[in-house]
């Protein structure tokens, strides 16, 4: 494995999606620093990592909060040159819109919009003085459309592509990839699984093309880092072969 001079941040490394993620990112050779609310759950991604000879290091990282946001991406800078940072928190929440309290509508705005502007920005000020650096955002279904009982959760993901286009635009003259990567599907999880099963009955998991592997996520990732910056994408859409769209 080749080793770089160079770090990614994963804010957001849950089990899934940005744990994929960031072991992808470690098996190519980048020292990344991976961050959650809850700290302590990161110990079997960083486990799993090292055990293959990554370097990682994982921390607990409230995103919206501005100090420890400017903190965790300033202390993977000087660790080396951050090179990519991924915003992937989700905050997926369905409600009827009389059931939406103004607390869980203000919640997940914080978590899914106010808090990849925060990733976005610090990100964008540790790597403009170089002339160079990747800022990749998680997106959803929600990014494109509303549905029912996704009052917050879309009005959060509209709100994080916006963010996302603005800063492509800004910093993709000088040399900054920025992408938004709307994920068309649901992701192979147990709580995915689960919520199939309660919508959909006992045969709502016989097709396993329905659901997209975590590892396929964090390929897309992967690819979206390769392209020469005379073919950028700002958008990629990725859905399972077998999801009707």
């Amino acid at each position: 494995m080749k080793k770089r001079n160079a770090t990614v941040a994963v804010v957001g490394a849950g089990d899934f999606i940005g744990g994929e993620i960031a072991k992808k990112f470690a098996s190519e050779g980048f020292t990344v620093f991976v961050g959650r609310r809850q700290g302590e759950k990161l110990a079997p991604l960083i486990k799993e990592i090292e055990a293959a000879d990554g370097k990682v290091f994982g921390r607990a990282l409230d995103a919206r909060k501005e100090d420890e946001m400017v903190s965790f991406l300033g202390d993977a800078d000087k660790h080396a040159p951050l090179e990519v940072c991924v915003f992937n928190i989700g905050a997926n929440v369905n409600f009827p819109i009389v059931e939406t309290t103004e607390r869980v509508f203000r919640k997940v705005w914080e978590m899914a919009c106010y808090s990849g502007f925060l990733a976005g920005r610090e990100a964008a000020r540790l790597m403009l003085p170089r002339g160079k650096g990747n800022i990749f955002f998680t997106g959803a279904t929600a990014s494109l459309r509303g549905g029912s009982g996704y009052a917050a959760f879309a009005s959060a993901k509209f709100g994080l592509r916006a963010v996302a286009q603005a800063m492509a635009r800004e910093l993709g003259p000088k040399n900054i990839h920025v992408a938004h990567l709307v994920i068309d599907s649901g992701v192979d999880t147990e709580w995915v699984r689960q919520r199939r099963l309660e919508a959909l009955g006992p045969n709502a998991l016989d097709d396993p093309d329905l659901l997209m592997p975590p590892a396929s996520v964090a390929t897309s990732y992967w690819q979206l880092y390769q392209q020469p910056r005379s073919a950028w994408t700002f958008e990629l859409e990725i859905r399972p072969f077998g999801e009707k769209w």
